[in-house]
């Protein structure tokens, strides 16, 4: 798991900072839960979770208010000593000029946001989660097609950026070539992007770098995609058996988090881009409920069971 800079925290949620005196940049934000620091203000710090961003609300800053200057001193210069990331005031309240100069003294940011306190804790969780996911790079490229996430794979060479650039002339969008940045934002869900520097860029072996957002346009590019499904392009082996209905659904796994896989033989004449978007219809369908392998299966065996039926 990665960190965040406080700093980067500031830019994503539009604080506001009130120690300016202190280096964001440096200050490092490791956990993607938040804290709010009712119990600590009454004076109880146990099991206290200081690496967490901590939010002053309306209940927090209402209990504070009722506060003499002396106890309030006390709780916060307890709090700063934690070493925090940051301290972080909803709805637009303001800390008093003692909290600023604990802030300062301590090494932590203290921040103000406009927004409601659950507004303010669900965007920035929900941002941390995604920051801090367990990371993987793999070398592939990573497509949207109509609205699935399609990531191929295959040795180099293969053909992955050519089937890609087939896919976006046929109105699709590149996420990322040759190398694909996989984020598990959670149990279920694998989050794809590419690295800055090739960030709408592809390769193609004989012509060059290519910039794909300025040949195609903006539509042509997304920065992150969910992983839906995996197709593996190898070579023809007329001696392997392939999998010509679909019954079994073939997996493999990233970071934990298991996807439906393809395994998808190349050879002269095969259309990858049709055969691509081919695969991401079927696997819609299949969420919607519909199978075409089983509907064929269901079929045969009714029209088994018929002919003996039939023969009686």
């Amino acid at each position: 798991m990665g960190t965040v800079s406080v700093s980067a925290l500031i830019n994503k949620m539009s604080l506001e900072n009130l120690t300016p005196e202190l280096n964001t940049d440096k200050i490092r934000i490791l956990h993607p839960d938040i804290n709010r620091p009712a119990l600590q203000l009454t004076g109880f710090f146990d099991h206290f979770d200081n690496e967490r961003v901590q939010i002053i609300g309306f209940v927090e800053y209402a209990y504070i208010s009722e506060m003499t200057k002396e106890e309030q001193l006390e709780r916060f210069e307890k709090l700063m000593s934690y070493k925090v990331p940051c301290l972080v005031y909803s709805r637009g309240h303001r800390p008093s000029e003692e909290v600023l100069r604990l802030g300062v003294k301590y090494g932590v940011p203290v921040l103000v946001s406009t927004k409601t306190t659950s507004d303010l804790m669900a965007e920035v969780i929900r941002w941390l989660n995604v920051e801090l996911a367990p990371t993987i790079s793999i070398h592939g490229v990573l497509v949207d097609v109509y609205g699935e996430g399609v990531l191929i794979m295959g040795e180099s060479g293969i053909g992955k950026s050519e089937a890609a650039l087939e896919l976006i002339k046929r109105g699709h969008r590149l996420v990322s070539d040759d190398v694909v940045e996989i984020r598990k934002v959670s149990d279920d869900t694998l989050v794809g992007s590419a690295p800055g520097i090739t960030r709408h860029f592809i390769e193609l072996r004989g012509i060059g770098i290519i910039d794909v957002k300025t040949l195609f346009g903006v539509e042509s590019v997304k920065n992150t995609q969910a992983i839906d499904m995996v197709i593996k392009l190898e070579d023809w082996n007329k001696d392997k058996e392939y999998d010509r209905l679909g019954l079994e659904e073939e997996y493999t796994e990233f970071l934990g988090n298991k996807v439906v896989c393809h395994q998808i033989p190349i050879r002269p004449g095969r259309n990858l881009a049709i055969i691509v978007e081919s695969a991401a219809v079927n696997y819609r369908q299949k969420k919607m409920g519909y199978n075409a392998a089983r509907e064929l299966y269901n079929r045969v065996q009714k029209n088994i069971a018929q002919r003996m039926e039939d023969q009686e």
